[in-house]
């Protein structure tokens, strides 16, 4: 049992449905990793992306991490039985020679070699990926048959914005979400609340809406930010400063007392563990959003969350950035709080595909074997062209 090939394309993505509207040129890198195995007449075929928010990262992939992979002899590739691919044996093979820091960048390549490798994991061994993931990971319970989620998006509109986002919103409810997240800290304080008012106007209130500040704030205007929207009591307050920053990330947690949300981009077990240690979280109440992709994959992501659950964080404090098939399989598998989902934007990975569905804020899960992007219309055109 061999992978015996992996094609990477770069294609562009962006964080509006409407393509007419500029969104910075924001790229995604795809991947089809082949293997020897065959069913139905097919080889089995692993596909997986590099997730949404840090561009692509081809170079990396095609000169580094994917000639390993290629190279690697099948003993370092496959489980135990020798049955199967072992997906975290793989990343070993990836991570070889690898320095520790640097996180930025390689992670997101390897993330996106990860998920290809589950996916052909979880096809050869014929189960869909909740399934495959809880099974590896020893979990004896079943997987949850329905997920929270709620819905991404809320991107600053160029013109119009508060009619726009008002339309995307009770587009997101009619779709079935009864949760949303908003973007804030672009446009000055009087419209970030216009904003939170108006997203909050199609939704059950704003206790059904979070915000992301995209790490926008200092000091000085994330506690004033702080102040403004603690009396909303909003879902959550996500990314509020530089990721690095864990002075002020502490600073405004003493003084916001609803949820904050912070972790999308820390990449790595040890930054993890400082926005722990110095961050001024709570654990008792604050959301975890590190992306299980960026975190040099599941594997990587695993290993934050035994870390950071033996420090007395709750499984449910966890709920993956990224908005995709992918992140659903993740938390139902292992029990985390919920998912984000795109319902509108990074097309074409916005929505859940064929045979899942939402429905009061829940969504279930697919059947197929795999993560099931080939019941994703638009996904599957440009991941099948990839692997032709």
């Amino acid at each position: 049992m061999r992978i015996i090939d992996i094609h990477e394309r770069s294609i562009a993505i962006s964080r509006y449905a409407d393509p007419g509207i500029p969104s910075g040129g924001l790229t995604t890198s795809l991947v089809a990793l082949e293997t020897d195995v065959v069913r139905a007449g097919r080889r089995i075929v692993g596909y997986g992306y590099a997730s949404v928010g840090r561009f692509a990262q081809g170079g990396l992939i095609r000169e580094r991490f994917a000639p390993r992979l290629l190279a690697a002899s099948e003993s370092d590739l496959l489980d135990a039985a020798g049955c199967n691919l072992d997906p975290r044996r793989a990343w070993q093979v990836m991570m070889r020679g690898e320095k520790p820091g640097g996180h930025g960048e390689r992670c997101v390549a390897v993330g996106a070699l990860d998920m290809a490798l589950w996916d052909a994991a979880a096809k050869i061994a014929g189960l869909p990926l909740h399934r495959f993931i809880a099974e590896r990971v020893g979990k004896t319970a079943e997987t949850c048959s329905q997920v929270r989620v709620y819905a991404g998006g809320g991107y600053l509109y160029p013109q119009d914005d508060l009619t726009r986002l008002a339309d995307e919103m009770r587009a997101c409810v009619d779709l079935g979400f009864s949760h949303a997240k908003i973007k804030i800290g672009a446009s000055g304080l009087d419209q970030d609340c216009r904003r939170i008012e108006v997203a909050a106007a199609q939704l059950h209130g704003p206790g059904h809406l979070a915000v992301d500040a995209m790490n926008s704030y200092d000091a000085v205007s994330g506690l004033a930010a702080a102040a403004r929207l603690a009396p909303y009591g909003l879902q959550w307050f996500e990314d509020i400063c530089d990721p690095l920053d864990f002075e002020t990330q502490a600073g405004i947690a003493a003084a916001y007392a609803p949820p904050i949300a912070a972790g999308e981009a820390l990449f790595s077990p040890p930054e993890a563990w400082l926005l722990h240690r110095h961050g001024g979280l709570r654990p008792e109440r604050d959301i975890l959003v590190f992306d299980p992709v960026h975190c040099y994959g599941l594997t990587g992501y695993l290993r934050i969350l035994d870390r950071l659950t033996a420090a007395d964080w709750r499984h449910e404090a966890f709920w993956p950035h990224g908005g995709h098939l992918f992140g659903l399989h993740v938390v139902a598998a292992l029990g985390l709080g919920g998912a984000e989902i795109n319902p509108c934007a990074f097309q074409p990975f916005s929505g859940l595909g064929e045979g899942v569905r939402i429905a009061s804020g829940q969504a279930s899960l697919p059947d197929a074997p795999g993560i099931g992007f080939e019941g994703c219309d638009a996904v599957w055109k440009v991941l099948r062209d990839l692997s032709v």
